[in-house]
This record gives C-alpha cells, structure tokens and sequence, in this order.
C-alpha cells in the first residue's frame, strides 16, 4: 500500500490536506502512537476494504512518537509498502499570524509564548523534516491552493499544470487577502450599490456588469490593466512561484470586484488556462 505520513509545523496546513486527502479515498488516522503504526498498517491490509492508501498524521502532539519514528517507518517499509513523508513547513511570521487569527495556544508548550512554541517545535521536528521525502512550504498558500497543490502531488501531475492563477473579489471593509501577490482597487468606479435598482444584485448579473462596463472610466482602466497583467503574469512565472493571487477589491466585494473579477479572468484565460475565480465577500457584501 501506499502509505503517506503528515507531520510538519503548527498552523503549516496539515488538517487542510488531511480533508483534501480523505476525500481523495484515503483512509486517514490522526495521532496514532507510534508503536501501533506498523499494527495499524497490517489491519487495514487484511481488512478488504479499499483505499488509495494510509495516510498516518503524527506531530508534536504525540511525545512518544519521536522516540519510535525511524523504527517504525523501516518495519512498515520492510513488509513492502511505499512510505512517504510529506513534512509541512511555514515562515515564522506565518505560523505566528495564523495562530493569532486562530486564537489556538500553541502545542509545544502552554506557558510560553507562539514564537517560543515554533522554536521548540523547529527543533523537535528537525530529524523528522531532514527525513522528509517532500517539504511544504505553505506559506503563500490558502486553503483553496493548497488543497489544489496537494491532490496535484498525489495524482503525480504536478508537471501537467505548474502555474495556476487565481482571480478574486474582496472588499476592503472585510481586509485585504494575505496571500494577494497582486491587489487592484476599484472603489475609483461608480458604485452599483447606490442605484436602486442593483444594489441588491451582484457583479455576476447582468445589469450590474453592463453598467459598470459602459462607463468611459472602466474602459480606460481596463486598457490600462490588462495590457499590464499580460505582462506581470509571465514575469512571475518566471521566478518560480507556482501560484499567482490577484485580489481585486471595492468597498463591499459584491458589485464592481466581482465584475471586474470575472472580466479580468476571462481576459487570462486566452493565455493560462489554469485560472480560477473565488469572489470572498460575496454575500458580506449584501449587509
């Protein structure tokens, strides 16, 4: 079988793939004491049900665990199954600002502060991540891109489709997204929300989109925004990354983002063919 171990930092990310995973038709256990792993492995292989595989998350929550891991990955390795050890890393600042949007006191240790916590973990973990057969940066990540990125590890096609964009609609009043590599604000546009007839509507009718488009102001954006997409896009695939976020934003996230949004994407996809759209504040934006 195919067995993958999930382990890495607090706040990296690891419940998100454990769902991604589970719904993939992997059987997932988290927390298992280590001296049952190889146990647990041979149940699920006499049992006859099917799975693309075992995926076993272990971390700093289970102390013993470090005192077993190699052993256990070698007698699971030796009965003839595949083991792989996805370790899921973060930057500091990273890992501090999602513990802080969380509210979660950091397992390592209750007494001490996060950034204490992360260094405590860093190097409990330092074995196990030197270990790893892959390391995950989920820094730029979210939770939509990261799940993506992980099923893509799994069905071994990262190399079908390396450079993803994804396009959404925020409003600022809800805070700008973290993890925007590029941020357009259009709250300079007339404003559906104070025309009777739309503000109830969205950026996704009709009625909304055709007045904001027949608007010489939108014109002379768009002819000014696109030509410059076309040209930030391949630079940023050109330096790596394998995700681009363009957040574009007006006051509530329900009128001229989303419309620009969805022309915006639309405009990309004659040339990238893996673009999304993800409108945040849609419904915030009806309050």
């Amino acid at each position: 079988m195919r067995i993958i171990v999930i382990s890495g930092m607090s706040g990296s990310g690891k419940s998100t793939a454990v769902r991604a995973l589970e719904d993939e038709g992997y059987y997932c256990i988290d927390n298992l004491p280590v001296r049952l792993f190889k146990r647990f492995v041979d149940l699920i292989g006499k049992s006859g049900e099917t799975f693309k595989g075992i995926v076993l998350v272990a971390d700093i929550r289970g102390r013993e665990f470090f005192k077993g891991y190699e052993s256990a990955f070698q007698k699971i390795r030796s009965a003839g199954h595949t083991v792989e050890i996805y370790f899921f890393d973060a930057l500091d600042e990273v890992l501090i600002r999602r513990f802080s949007e969380t509210r979660r006191r950091h397992p390592a240790d209750e007494h001490c502060s996060v950034k204490e916590g992360i260094r405590i973990e860093r190097e409990q973990l330092s074995g196990l991540r030197h270990m790893a057969t892959r390391i995950i940066d989920t820094s730029e990540f979210n939770v939509h891109q990261l799940k993506d990125y992980i099923l893509r590890i799994i069905r071994g096609d990262e190399g079908g489709n390396p450079f993803a964009i994804e396009v959404q609609s925020f409003g600022f009043r809800y805070g700008i997204p973290l993890e925007s590599s590029i941020v357009m604000d259009v709250r300079f546009l007339p404003n559906p929300f104070f025309v009777p007839e739309l503000k109830d509507l969205s950026g996704l009718d009709d009625a909304v989109r055709e007045y904001i488009v027949d608007k010489p102001l939108t014109a002379a954006f768009i002819d000014y925004f696109f030509p410059m997409l076309d040209m930030l896009v391949p630079a940023y695939q050109r330096e790596g990354k394998a995700y681009l976020t363009i957040s574009i934003g007006c006051t509530g996230g329900r009128h001229r983002s989303v419309a620009l949004t969805e022309m915006t994407a639309m405009h990309l996809k004659t040339s990238w063919p893996s673009v999304r759209t993800i409108h945040r504040d849609i419904e915030k934006g009806k309050q």
